[in-house]
C-alpha cells in the first residue's frame, strides 16, 4: 500500500475518526474476527485462498510468508483461527528472496493443490507445487515490465479450466479501465478490460464455484478503507453480467486485501477477506465473512 495511504490513516485513528454503516449489496455479513500472531513476521496478508469446506486455509503475506491454517467455527462464524505451518516463499533456486523481490500480493490455488503467486516490485507470477517449494518460473507479459512499483499484480485468479487471471491494481490504460491478463497454454493475453472506478482499485480476485469472476476492490478517502466486491460471467466476449454484491462505507473493514469465493457445508457461497494492516500499530490483521442469499 502507498505510504500516503498509512499516514492519513494513523492521522485519522489518532482523532478517533470512524464511520460505520450497513453494507450496500446483496452480501450478508456473518463475521469480522481479529487475527494476532506475536512473530515479527505476522501480519501484511494480502491474499487468501479457503479450503476443505471452510476449515482451514492458506495465506500470504506482502513480505514473503506463506502460511498454512485452521479455523475453529461456532456456528457459522469463526471462533479461532490457528497456524499450523509458516514457510517464506522461495525463489526459483529455493532461495529466500531479497525484500524487492519478495512482495508477494496474489495468490491462486488450482484444484490438483498447484499454487501460483503474484508479485510486486519485479511484477511477475511464479507457480508453486507445494506451500513451501521453490518457485517454477512463468514468462511476463510485457506490460508486466513497465507497471507501477506499488500498483501492479495484486489480483490473482484460477479458474476450473485451469487458467490464470491476474490484473493490476492501478490501470495504465487510456480510458481507464483495468486490464485482464490470461495466462493459457504457456503465454500470456490480454483478453478483455473491466470497467473501472476512480475511487476503489482492484486488490483482490477469485472464481467462485458457480464458475463466476469476483473482483475484490478497495477504496481510500484520506481518512480510511471501503470495501467493493464486484461479480462477473467469463465469456468469449469478456466480462459480462457485472453485479455489485458489496460496498461499505468508509471504517467498517480494515484494508481487506485477498478474498476467496467458496461454498459452506449448505451449500451457500461465501466470501472471506482478509485484511492487509502493513505492519503499523494503529490496523489490524482479520477476517472477514460475508454470505451470499441463495437468491444472489
Amino acid at each position: 500500500m502507498r505510504k500516503r495511504f498509512a499516514i492519513a490513516v494513523a492521522a485519522a485513528l489518532l482523532v478517533g475518526w470512524q464511520v460505520r454503516a450497513t453494507p450496500e449489496g446483496v452480501a450478508q455479513f456473518v463475521s469480522a474476527t481479529k487475527w494476532h500472531q506475536s512473530d515479527d513476521w505476522f501480519g501484511g496478508f494480502s491474499g487468501i485462498e479457503v479450503l476443505d469446506g471452510g476449515n482451514s486455509f492458506v495465506a500470504i503475506s506482502d513480505r514473503g510468508h506463506i502460511v498454512q491454517g485452521t479455523f475453529a467455527r461456532d456456528a457459522d462464524q469463526i471462533a479461532d483461527i490457528s497456524i499450523d505451518q509458516d514457510h517464506q516463499i522461495l525463489g526459483l533456486k529455493g532461495e529466500v528472496q531479497k525484500r524487492f523481490r519478495r512482495d508477494t500480493e496474489g495468490l491462486a490455488i488450482r484444484n490438483d493443490g498447484r499454487l501460483y503467486v503474484s508479485f510486486e516490485g519485479y511484477h511477475r507470477v511464479w507457480a508453486y507445487m507445494s506451500v513451501g517449494a521453490q518457485a517454477a518460473g512463468i514468462q511476463r507479459h510485457v506490460d508486466f515490465k513497465t507497471m507501477a512499483n506499488n500498483g501492479s499484480l495484486e489480483a490473482l485468479a484460477v479458474d476450473d479450466n485451469n487458467h490464470l487471471y491476474t490484473l493490476p491494481e492501478d490501470s495504465s490504460t487510456s480510458d481507464g479501465s483495468i486490464p485482464v491478463y490470461r495466462y493459457a497454454k504457456g503465454e500470456w493475453t490480454n483478453p478483455f478490460n473491466l470497467p473501472n472506478s476512480s475511487s476503489y482499485h482492484p486488490v483482490g480476485a477469485d472464481f467462485g464455484p458457480d464458475g463466476k469472476f469476483y473482483l475484490l476492490e478497495r477504496g481510500f478517502n484520506g481518512f480510511g478503507f471501503k470495501t467493493r466486491v464486484r461479480r462477473f460471467e467469463i465469456t468469449a466476449e469478456g466480462a459480462t453480467a457485472e453485479e455489485m454484491l458489496l460496498q461499505t462505507s468508509t471504517g467498517v473493514h480494515d484494508n481487506l486485501e485477498g478474498i476467496s469465493v467458496w461454498k459452506d457445508d449448505q451449500g451457500r457461497i461465501r466470501l472471506t477477506m482478509v485484511s492487509d494492516d502493513n505492519f503499523m500499530f494503529y490496523q489490524r490483521t482479520e477476517i472477514v465473512e460475508y454470505l451470499l442469499p441463495d437468491s444472489a
